[in-house]
């Protein structure tokens, strides 16, 4: 990463001297860092806002204002990173995180509350686009998968942490503490990641640095691929977002207690979380649709079976399935993403990369919201399976077949 993000872009690193384990502690430490801070917070956020005043429905706008803080900023995001470079951007995402959470904490009214969740959603844009452009170009593209689902698994493995460490200090403390935890992990994160190494620059000295690149050429010159996989993208991101209702609400049509709708989707998390490693092997050795393809079968197939299910067991076996579809997947979008994303002008291609992945985890839960109100939520399952069996066809007839193609 050089100082001036307009400059010339680094070359790719060579695969044969590479080493995961040298940047492991700077590239993967925030994330976990900073999973463990929003973790935290997030099963706090209603109750929080109900103590502060708000109804139900309110409280739930509010939990949403997270996720649209993070969606409607993927595109600023994509200019702050280009302007400062990825290393000081993860840094101002984990003081931005850090003063957000403490104006939840710090004011008493519902209004301020509701601001603070957005700014940690505009936190959330600015730093997950700036760590994947950095691994982008600090990884060489035989290790690209790896390193990316590393990535995303770190950072789950810390939004599991997160909510028993802010039990504890709630416990404690009082339910304000575990914005306190909150606020520690994400400035931890940007601790750490202000020793992120800088990135040598491959542009040869003497020689005219390219044209400064725009957001409306990225558009222009790489439509096809926004149009094409990007739209495979969307309904990945969908089916991803849609499947953490799905569950619990079948859970609940089966009558089961909350806590055994608890431990079946509990359990799928945890065998998501195994799986982190192996997918990005998978994808780096083979290539992106091994991953991609039976990522969304399974989980299409599971879902249409769900409303088969009658009772704890066979529903903890489709939820299991889905669980391992989602976890073969882990760091697909960000990898397809880091595949095509050009040299120069890389952040503003994945700020619209992540932009479509947000519209469709935004979309995904709305719709199925709909078709349950509208049909019945066994219908809505189905259509949910329906789309990522949709997805598995557009991404295989789309992706090349060997990923990780080096530009």
């Amino acid at each position: 990463m050089s100082s001036s993000p307009l400059t010339s872009e680094p070359a790719p690193r060579p695969a044969s001297t590479f080493s995961l384990r040298r940047i492991a502690v700077p590239a993967f430490g925030p994330s976990l860092l900073f999973g463990l801070g929003e973790g935290a917070i997030l099963p706090i956020v209603p109750l929080m806002a109900r103590d502060l005043g708000a109804s139900v429905s309110m409280a739930a706008f509010v939990v949403t204002l997270i996720s649209l803080g993070s969606l409607l900023n993927n595109i600023p995001a994509s200019v702050i990173t280009m302007r400062w470079g990825e290393r000081w951007a993860i840094v101002a995402a984990g003081l931005w995180s850090a003063l957000g959470m403490a104006l939840c904490v710090l004011t008493h009214g519902l209004v301020p509350f509701a601001a603070g969740c957005f700014m940690v959603g505009m936190s959330q844009a600015v730093y997950n686009l700036a760590r994947q452009s950095y691994l982008t170009e600090a990884v060489p593209a035989a290790y690209r998968a790896r390193a990316l689902s590393t990535l995303g698994g770190v950072m789950r493995i810390g939004m599991f942490i997160g909510p028993f460490l802010a039990a504890a200090a709630v416990h404690a403390f009082g339910i304000t503490a575990a914005f306190g935890v909150g606020i520690v992990g994400v400035l931890s994160a940007a601790a750490v990641g202000a020793r992120l190494p800088d990135l040598e620059s491959s542009h040869p000295a003497g020689h005219a640095a390219p044209a400064p690149v725009t957001l409306g050429r990225i558009l222009a010159d790489h439509q096809r691929v926004f149009l094409t996989i990007g739209l495979g993208v969307l309904l990945v991101s969908a089916v991803r977002a849609s499947r953490q209702a799905v569950i619990p609400l079948w859970a609940e049509h089966l009558a089961l207690a909350p806590a055994v709708a608890s431990l079946i989707y509990g359990l799928a998390g945890g065998v998501e979380m195994l799986l982190f490693y192996p997918a990005g092997r998978v994808m780096d050795l083979k290539g992106r649709r091994w991953v991609a393809v039976p990522s969304m079968v399974i989980i299409g197939a599971a879902m249409l079976l769900m409303p088969f299910t009658t009772g704890f067991v066979t529903l903890l076996i489709a939820a299991t399935a889905i669980g391992f579809g989602n976890g073969i997947g882990s760091g697909l979008i960000m990898t397809l993403g880091a595949d095509h994303a050009p040299r120069h002008g890389r952040a503003y291609f994945l700020g619209v990369w992540r932009f479509l992945s947000d519209v469709g985890a935004s979309c995904g839960p709305a719709l199925l919201s709909v078709l349950v109100a509208g049909v019945s939520l066994a219908g809505g399952i189905a259509v949910t399976g329906g789309m990522a069996l949709l997805a598995a066809v557009l991404l295989g007839r789309w992706i090349p077949r060997r990923g990780g193609d080096d530009r």
